[in-house]
């Protein structure tokens, strides 16, 4: 048995519970940020659903882009965002158990932007392995643990 098995033996991973809490607080914080950014337009659609739609589906793309920024800066730079801080849990790297790199970060951010575009797919992979690992989490070599 190497060190690193024995450490991560060692870690407590997050609950399933933190983790979907943590996920509603960011998305919430997301959604917030959106709202307040297309305030002005949204006001003056009000009146014509399928106008209010057009802009969002328009807007989209800097959708994404917000969250990947989001979840690349904040998951890099303190190893969790802020519904995670709030859940007390934290994602590390799975070899070093440390703090994630930067391109790590960019690349779970991305594949859990493709995951919850197919109906939150690379979600499931959690259920099924031992370190509870997404998709994500896998590609990017990470874990979550409670901190």
């Amino acid at each position: 048995m190497n060190k690193n098995t024995k450490d991560i033996n060692n870690l407590e991973l997050s609950a399933m519970s933190s983790r979907t809490i943590s996920f509603i607080i960011d998305d919430l914080l997301i959604t917030f940020l959106v709202v307040i950014i297309l305030w002005d337009n949204l006001i003056v659609h009000s009146e014509d659903v399928n106008a209010v739609i057009q802009l969002i589906t328009n807007f989209m793309s800097y959708i994404f882009f917000i969250k990947f920024s989001y979840q690349s800066f904040f998951i890099w730079y303190f190893g969790a965002t802020i519904g995670k801080i709030i859940t007390k849990i934290k994602v590390i790297d799975y070899n070093t158990l440390g703090n994630i790199s930067l391109t790590s970060s960019m690349i779970r951010s991305g594949i859990r932007l493709i995951s919850e575009m197919f109906f939150y797919f690379g979600f499931i992979f959690s259920f099924f392995n031992d370190g509870r690992q997404t998709l994500h989490d896998k590609l990017a070599k990470t874990l979550v643990v409670n901190v």
